[in-house]
């Protein structure tokens, strides 16, 4: 068993035993999920301006991940446009700028969590408002329950343009093994087995801020017991349930927008 950080990454880049045609379709299959799911989080209207990013490990070498570049589009995003980064900050293949932000958040999480394949963020409306509030999501939703005490709190750099990576690293440190993070007066972040799990997760969440919002503004909202929550949890709180309930998404974009795949 891997003892430090450096010895998982290197476990992980030594399970790469594949050819590098194998190597190579699974890039570029994790590059058109990321530029999938941009795309979507655009469409969703989840992205404002140039902020928000999401990312995905190389498949082959576990200390570089694949994001969107700075100032693109979200819901313009190709195959072609995005950039690849090492955990040092630099961009080892394509042509556009880093967003700091985006290496201090994501490069602390990747290093964290050699588990966590993607990872999303944006400046989302409810997620950013919700967030505010430095409060935990409440259990009030059938919906709700698949972040069952899968949501970590932080308040470390909260309101501040994260451009540090250590506020990067204290952020990641309190997301621990769970699947999201409220960072407190900046918003949402999710993470998972693939793009499709983190992005999902990115968007279910949202709603659920939403959903406490527009409750809490209404009245006192009824908590769903615990043994139900943990139902909840096991039916549609896995990484592999947050891959399927992203597939919807991933055959309308292709059949709507197969340029994005290029």
């Amino acid at each position: 068993m891997a003892n430090t950080l450096d010895d998982k990454l290197a476990e992980l880049q030594d399970e790469a035993t594949s050819s590098k045609e194998d190597l190579a379709a699974e890039r570029l299959h994790r590059k058109q999920r990321l530029a999938c799911g941009l795309r979507t989080m655009g469409r969703l209207h989840l992205a404002e301006g140039v902020a928000g990013h999401v990312t995905v490990r190389d498949p082959e070498h576990a200390d570089r991940f694949w994001v969107n570049p700075f100032g693109k589009n979200f819901k313009l995003m190709t195959v072609s446009d995005l950039i690849c980064v090492d955990h040092s900050g630099e961009i080892v293949e394509g042509d556009g700028a880093l967003n700091q932000a985006a290496f201090a958040i994501h490069g602390q999480i990747h290093q964290a969590r050699p588990d966590v394949v993607a990872a999303a963020h944006s400046h989302s409306m409810y997620g950013k408002t919700f967030s505010s509030l430095g409060l935990p999501l409440k259990m009030i939703t059938q919906d709700s329950t698949m972040f069952y005490d899968d949501v970590a709190l932080c308040n470390d750099g909260s309101g501040a343009v994260v451009l540090d990576t250590e506020v990067g690293r204290k952020m990641a440190a309190a997301l621990g093994d769970r699947k999201a993070l409220i960072h407190q007066n900046h918003g949402l972040v999710t993470t998972g087995g693939s793009v499709d799990a983190a992005v999902w997760w990115f968007i279910a969440l949202e709603r659920c801020c939403q959903s406490q919002l527009v409750a809490e503004s209404a009245g006192t909202p009824i908590e769903i017991p615990e043994e139900y929550c943990r139902d909840g949890f096991k039916a549609q709180g896995s990484d592999v349930a947050g891959w399927f309930q992203f597939q919807p998404f991933w055959d309308e974009l292709v059949a709507r927008e197969p340029e994005f795949l290029d």
